[in-house]
């Protein structure tokens, strides 16, 4: 039997990366775009699937991995909604329900980062270990925990980004998180240091800053889920 043959939309807070395929090494069609207002970048996400159906055959099933907060109790009248989120337009939005309403197919959602979290248990750096938390720095900060073998959540879905953390006694910034202000994520996310620094962090150079820390790259131990070499991660 043929592996399935799936789509998958990693929904970011900066862009949408829409795939085809039916493992890492098996990528059929992709298409990045930047994250716009809901309805016109969830219509372009769809599109690009019924284009690639269309030509290539069909699929068998979509993932969804999203920014957040999601609302995602099996049975709930807002499944696949988000809830009230830093992303300007988007709080309240249906992200699963027109991908699925439009192509037709099972459609699975969760957070970026717990879709990362269990990438990296599948194909990644944490393959072997059942218990492992995945934190990823993007646009925003989130992580991804999984216990057991299994995402773990209660009434909602963890939000590692939006801890609490000591600010040092000189750090006149006020955050950017408009919830928390100076949260992990409102302190250090992308937004955050954009705002502190001025251009966008992948402008900045990167080497001569490393050198003014006195940053050096960390060696892990073997076997640590974060010995990751990949040059990005799947968050936001």
């Amino acid at each position: 039997m043929s592996a399935p043959r799936l789509g998958s939309i990693e929904s970011g807070g900066t862009k949408f990366v829409c795939l085809v395929g039916s493992a890492p090494d098996r990528i059929e069609a992709e298409i990045r775009f930047p994250t716009g207002e809901p309805g016109p970048t969830l219509a372009r996400a769809i599109a690009f699937f019924q284009e690639t159906a269309a030509a290539t055959g069909p699929l068998d099933a979509i993932g969804i991995a999203s920014f957040g907060p999601l609302e995602l109790r099996p049975g709930h009248a807002r499944f696949g909604h988000l809830a009230a989120t830093p992303k300007p337009g988007w709080s309240g939005v249906d992200v699963a329900g027109p991908v699925a309403a439009s192509l037709g197919v099972p459609v699975g959602i969760d957070t970026d980062v717990n879709g990362a979290a269990l990438g990296e248990g599948r194909w990644g750096a944490a393959r072997g270990l059942d218990t492992y938390v995945y934190l990823t720095v993007g646009t925003g900060i989130g992580g991804g925990a999984v216990i057991g073998g299994k995402v773990g959540s209660g009434l909602v879905h963890t939000e590692m980004g939006h801890l609490a953390v000591p600010r040092i006694a000189s750090d006149a910034f006020p955050g950017s998180c408009p919830f928390h202000g100076d949260c992990w994520e409102g302190l250090a996310g992308g937004e955050a240091m954009g705002a502190r620094r001025g251009p966008r962090p992948r402008n900045w150079p990167a080497k001569p800053c490393a050198r003014r820390c006195g940053w050096r790259r960390p060696t892990w131990p073997r076997g640590c889920a974060t010995s990751s070499t990949r040059p990005r991660p799947s968050g936001s």
